[in-house]
């Protein structure tokens, strides 16, 4: 953690430039598991430059912003999980399972056919051009075993328990990389936790804890109950699965509160546990006040310490225009720092 009070973050992703991506195509589509190389604007030979220029671009909004703790804005990434998953061994993305969803669209599930491995580190690379682009401490996320377990169509183990533990292998091993190529804060992100309470309950701490097993960096399990773009205004307000993240090793818990309008009295349960808390709500497509972010961070330290307390977005700012991301970042900011002077 940085050295002040009340620290700022955020979840991970930032809105990717309109010349990088086609924002339509990729507001219109699930949320993609497997590639969808068609969302992106620049020739192939061209791509990792302007995936480049484009994160720097990322990496100068969150510090003109105020965050202390920054990412590279998953800049590179069609979705938060799709990136990782997909490189490993084991897994067939050519020829995708197909899932009609409720809402109409379509979703792509990658096949497991074989054994999970890494067959090498996938996001060093991120973390090391992070690492030389910022003097901020900074974060690399990475999707969680029992989620990508949940999003993918099983042909090989028909074991969802093995699944998510070979998949908590490769996860360990990606993070020690990580982890020694400079990053400050490791995250996890497991939102699937909600989808099936009953399993994660039986695994996924243990899932978790392998996942996490050696790493000493700042480690971090962010939940959420989706993208707002995706599921509107309507969103639970408590959580199916969180006192269980208390047994994780995990030194952080992030949680989505400011839309769900979240009773933070859950944070009790989390009492060993730093929180990284949502005070930003992206399904307001207007900037909060500073001060309105001040008083969701008051109504949080009266069941943290300020010492344990960090803030962030609900979720991560993908869909968002940069514009509004840009704003809301510099609003969570000013919040902040109001209750800083208060403490």
């Amino acid at each position: 953690m940085t050295d002040s009070l009340i620290t700022t973050t955020v979840v991970g992703s930032y809105p990717q430039p309109d010349w990088l991506v086609d924002r339509e195509k990729l507001k219109s589509q699930s949320v993609p598991r497997v590639r969808a190389t068609d969302i992106w604007r620049v020739a192939d030979e061209f791509l990792e430059q302007a995936q480049d220029d484009a994160t720097v671009l990322a990496i100068r909004d969150m510090e003109r912003a105020g965050i202390d703790i920054i990412t590279d804005g998953e800049i590179r990434r069609e979705s938060y999980s799709n990136r990782f998953a997909n490189s490993l061994n084991g897994i067939d993305i050519a020829n995708p399972h197909i899932v009609n969803l409720p809402s109409g669209r379509v979703s792509k599930l990658p096949r497991v056919v074989g054994p999970i491995s890494r067959p090498g580190p996938v996001e060093v690379r991120d973390v090391q051009f992070l690492r030389a682009n910022t003097d901020r401490k900074i974060k690399i996320t990475l999707p969680g075993p029992f989620t990508m377990a949940q999003q993918c169509h099983d042909e090989y183990y028909r074991d969802p328990q093995a699944l998510t533990m070979a998949l908590a292998e490769a996860v360990n091993a990606e993070l020690l990389d990580l982890q020694a190529a400079g990053a400050d804060v490791l995250q996890l992100d497991e939102p699937w936790l909600r989808n099936d309470p009953a399993a994660a309950r039986s695994y996924a701490v243990a899932a978790i804890n392998r996942a996490l097993q050696g790493v000493s960096a700042m480690s971090v399990i962010h939940v959420c109950f989706g993208y707002a773009h995706l599921i509107g205004a309507t969103k639970p307000t408590g959580y199916s699965f969180l006192p269980e993240l208390s047994q994780t090793s995990a030194r952080q818990i992030s949680i989505e509160a400011a839309q769900p309008k979240l009773d933070l009295g859950v944070l009790k349960d989390l009492a060993g546990k730093q929180i990284m808390l949502g005070v930003i709500d992206l399904n307001d497509s207007k900037t909060e006040t500073a001060e309105v972010v001040a008083q969701r961070i008051r109504a949080a330290l009266k069941w943290v310490a300020p010492e344990r307390l960090l803030v962030a977005p609900d979720c991560g700012m993908k869909y968002l225009s940069r514009d509004l991301a840009f704003s809301k970042l510099q609003a969570m900011s000013a919040g902040a720092a109001i209750v800083r002077r208060e403490l």
